[in-house]
């Protein structure tokens, strides 16, 4: 049984906390397909993982801790992309006016990764001494990223999405507002949807969700066309609609915490999946 997690803001929906409390719920087993974080906005983060020569995010990291299973975030992550702030604007390599493309990692083995670099931006010196990027596949052009993403980033996500569907009970955790995560993953599987934002969550049943993301209009994201949440949901009425109340920040990080305050809405969830 796979239960989705998406974001219908795209700024800090509160995907990761609800997500930990459902883990800490259910005993399921944690995802979070793609993950990404900004050299600037996120520079404690960025430290601490490039402090072990590792690239990882602090949402991968919570999962890991909350389902208990003593994984390696990059375990749950595939693809953990390093962005920075690109305030002379332009479009960059991935089509963003804002920021920047740096560095991606890809693969789940945390001590020999992939790494691919963009050579159309500088890469700052913490980064460059933190990860051999010197064995990094350089990437120039959107058509060279196209087809590495073919050769390596595809047959990761299939192979994470096998592991997702092997699993008694997967969470799976999207990014921004993004719609599906994951496209390897066999629609059917997906037993239901929470989308969160602050303050209330929204409830669907898997299938009915799905075919909604098939319809809904696409938006060009980071180099790619991509369904956000909001308009698959213009096609679909929830099953359920719950409040989430506000949590400190120590609430926030505790799973148990998380799971005693969110109840109401995770017993939505729960009752979604079991009606398909």
């Amino acid at each position: 049984m796979i239960l989705l997690v998406v974001g219908a803001d795209r700024v800090d929906a509160g995907k990761t906390t609800f997500s930990a409390g459902l883990l800490e719920r259910t005993g399921a087993v944690g995802y979070k397909p793609r993950a990404g974080n900004d050299f600037w906005f996120d520079h404690d983060d960025c430290r601490r993982a490039l402090a072990d020569g590792r690239l990882y995010g602090k949402d991968a990291a919570r999962l890991s801790a909350a389902d208990g299973r003593d994984r390696p975030p990059e375990r749950l992550n595939p693809v953990h992309r390093l962005w920075r702030p690109a305030p002379g604007g332009g479009t960059g390599l991935l089509g963003r006016a804002d920021r920047e493309f740096l560095v991606d990692r890809v693969g789940r083995d945390g001590d020999d990764p992939l790494f691919v670099r963009n050579t159309t931006a500088e890469i700052p010196d913490a980064v460059a001494k933190a990860l051999p990027l010197e064995e990094a596949i350089p990437v120039e052009t959107v058509d060279e990223f196209n087809d590495l993403a073919r050769q390596r980033y595809v047959p990761a996500f299939e192979r994470l999405a096998a592991d997702i569907e092997a699993a008694d009970i997967a969470v799976v955790e999207s990014y921004s507002d993004i719609a599906r995560p994951l496209e390897a993953l066999d629609p059917s599987s997906v037993a239901a949807v929470a989308a969160v934002e602050p303050g209330r969550v929204r409830t669907y049943a898997g299938d009915r969700y799905c075919r909604a993301c098939e319809i809904a209009s696409s938006s060009p994201r980071d180099g790619a066309v991509e369904k956000r949440v909001g308009d698959a949901l213009e096609y679909l009425d929830p099953l359920e609609r719950v409040s989430l109340p506000a949590l400190g920040t120590d609430a926030r990080t505790d799973p148990e915490r998380i799971a005693d305050a969110y109840a109401d809405a995770y017993d939505a969830v729960l009752d979604a999946a079991a009606q398909r």
